[in-house]
């Protein structure tokens, strides 16, 4: 006889014969037993204590078995214990019924020794793989977490606040970790450079490989100012050269919007590294968009990547998101597109600021679903006016 996983087993039945006789033949395996008289006494312990198995009986005076077992699968605290149902010959529809209803397994009167031992290994063994595997996925939830708060970390905290400027970002999550970034930082005297970027793949490495990138972006950015006095806009090239020296064994890439704006004119110059066009809503009404200028960072080495200019205007703003948001399907499968985002944004853009909740919104509600299959972020610049 193999060693019996030693267990934690209540045991509920009405006649202190076959409690006593049970407990014995528990105490015997190796178990340790509780017992109860009634299915109310039974419910109290079992929200008392912890137990590993209850072993109850199916007919008994005031709350049978059928009853112990509904109040037990409803308990969210309890629902997990493994049930046998003890019943005798003539009660079968009604262990069927406990079956159904939850219950691990049962067993007849006269209980056989050797089957009840079986039948309690085998549940035993069950449970204990089980809490295995709870165990186990609240690790891995808990991993989760920590990795999604320290992610967090690496988008900004606040948005920073400019003189007759507005700044506003949304960023909604397809998984617990995103693929998607946006950053804004201060260069030197009145620039300030704006990030938005997609990594080509989802889940945690794709949560990764944002985390490299943009810290590749942030610090090459910063060391061209204050070391090279070079353009910073030079930070997406030399962070396309990285990857693809160190990383493109991974297949992973990047689209990337990286701008600098010079707040006290409103001159804003921008590498588009295979990214969506961001748009440029004028005050008159009249909209552009800003055109890639070169590949996806981490795509191919020795890229070449030539930078844009244009002007923010008082009343002017910019637009940046990643393709979360125009690749959203509709049930039968109709993306909801550049042309509807745009008819979306000019529909939110209000006394010069652009509402990203309910852009957001409008795009989670297009595809009906509460949280999107890809990564959404938004970001939009707003000039309210000069610096006096």
């Amino acid at each position: 006889m193999h060693k019996a996983i030693p267990g934690h087993i209540l045991i509920i039945d009405d006649s202190e014969y076959n409690r006593l006789l049970l407990e014995r033949q528990l105490t015997r395996r190796g178990h340790t037993a509780l017992t109860a008289g009634s299915g109310l006494q039974g419910l109290t312990y079992a929200r008392q204590q912890r137990f590993d198995l209850i072993v109850l009986d199916l007919m008994m005076p005031e709350m049978d078995g059928r009853a112990v077992l509904a109040a037990l699968k409803r308990d969210p605290q309890l629902r997990h214990i493994p049930v046998i149902i003890v019943s005798a010959l003539d009660e079968i529809d009604d262990v069927v019924h406990c079956i159904e209803a939850g219950a691990e397994d049962y067993l007849t009167k006269p209980i056989n020794t050797t089957l009840l031992y079986a039948k309690i290994d085998s549940c035993l063994e069950r449970k204990r793989l089980r809490d295995q595997e709870q165990a186990y996925l609240m690790a891995m939830r808990y991993e989760l977490e920590l990795a999604r708060r320290t992610q967090a970390d690496f988008l900004p905290a606040t948005l920073p606040s400019i003189t007759n400027w507005h700044i506003a970002a949304k960023l909604v999550s397809a998984r617990e970790m995103a693929g998607d970034f946006y950053d804004v930082f201060h260069l030197s005297d009145q620039r300030w450079m704006f990030l938005v970027g997609d990594v080509c793949d989802k889940g945690v490495g794709a949560a990764l490989f944002m985390a490299l990138t943009r810290t590749l972006l942030r610090a090459f950015a910063g060391q061209a100012v204050a070391i090279h006095h070079n353009d910073p806009l030079q930070a997406v090239m030399m962070t396309n050269e990285y990857i693809v020296r160190h990383h493109h064994g991974s297949r992973t890439f990047s689209t990337i919007f990286c701008a600098i704006i010079d707040s006290s004119n409103g001159t804003l110059s921008y590498i588009n590294a295979g990214h969506p066009p961001p748009y440029i809503l004028r005050s008159a009404g009249s909209v552009e968009t800003l055109e890639p200028t070169g590949p996806a960072v981490g795509w191919i080495g020795n890229a070449r990547f030539t930078v844009g200019t244009t002007l923010l205007e008082v009343g002017d703003s910019l637009f940046a998101y990643t393709d979360g948001s125009i690749e959203a399907r509709a049930a039968d499968g109709t993306l909801f597109g550049e042309e509807r985002l745009l008819a979306t944004v000019a529909a939110n853009y209000r006394n010069g600021a652009l509402h990203l909740e309910a852009i957001t919104q409008a795009v989670l509600d297009y595809s009906g679903r509460q949280l999107p299959d890809d990564d959404i972020t938004l970001l939009a610049v707003y000039r309210s006016g000069s610096v006096e």
